[in-house]
């Protein structure tokens, strides 16, 4: 088995692999080729900086990376790690790191980053064993908005543009695919709550996919997370939230009183190369 450069390979090929390879996950995932090749385009996956493991000619495994700079360092993001069944076991993910890490030091990568699920122990041990630390741990989170607040809202809608992202909470403590640059390259709908004539919150949703993508309170006052979410609740009752990082306690504190399943935990790992 070699390890290449999956710059070359057919995306239906790696499409095929990935969703062969997350057969009997901790979770269903998207079976729609399409919606990962735009996910995957908007997260900025780079192919010539992504490898997979093969067994001649046929694909049994691969690392898929998305390459930006963030915070003065160039990071790959692995948005996707998989072996198929039949080859598990063979520490392949590890080879292909092997192969990868001098090539992305070549590039100007300085560290490498991912998510992985927090009872998939088998995989965060193979991760720590290339050199993987845990840097946070998120809850994810979906469900029908429950309210009991009738107050009238004033809800802006605007676009990417009129937010000062250097000046928006929280944004290091987000995933990599609810940041700032990867939202504007998305179908994402951008909100304002107004209350007198301030700026008291903001939130970014895809109600295609109902995915909540960010949501922050930026004046603080007495029933500001309920005005929020009822603005949430006019533009999609139901929502997804990935990965909330769990020292934002209020944040969670609210989310859990409003109806909505914790779904999955994650860890976010990260390796300096």
């Amino acid at each position: 088995m070699v390890v290449k450069k999956l710059e070359n390979i057919e995306f239906d090929i790696i499409a095929a692999c990935f969703f062969k390879s997350y057969e009997n996950y901790y979770l269903n995932v998207p079976t729609d080729k399409n919606y990962y090749k735009n996910r995957w385009e908007m997260a900025k996956v780079d192919y010539a900086l992504s490898y997979g493991m093969f067994d001649g000619e046929n694909l049994v495994g691969f690392i898929i990376n998305a390459i930006d700079n963030r915070n003065g360092k160039k990071i790959a993001f692995n948005t996707g790690t998989g072996v198929l069944p039949e080859y598990r076991g063979k520490r392949i993910v590890k080879s292909i790191y092997d192969f990868a890490i001098p090539d992305l030091k070549n590039s100007g990568v300085t560290k490498c980053s991912l998510e992985v699920i927090v009872e998939n122990i088998k995989a965060i041990k193979s991760y720590q064993s290339i050199g993987f630390d845990i840097c946070k741990k998120f809850n994810c989170f979906s469900g029908e908005i429950k309210l009991n607040s009738n107050e009238k809202i004033e809800l802006n809608k605007v676009d990417h543009n009129t937010f000062d992202w250097k000046k928006m909470p929280n944004q290091d403590l987000y995933s990599w695919d609810f940041n700032s640059e990867v939202l504007k390259n998305g179908d994402y709908k951008y909100y304002q709550l107004i209350k007198g004539n301030l700026v008291e919150s903001y939130f970014i949703v895809n109600p295609k996919n109902e995915y909540l993508a960010q949501f922050e309170i930026l004046k603080k006052s007495d029933g500001c997370w309920n005005r929020l979410f009822r603005g949430i609740k006019e533009v999609s009752n139901s929502i997804k939230i990935i990965n909330v990082d769990t020292r934002l306690n209020q944040k969670i504190d609210f989310i859990n009183s409003i109806g909505l399943s914790n779904t999955v935990n994650q860890y976010e790992m990260e390796m300096n190369i």
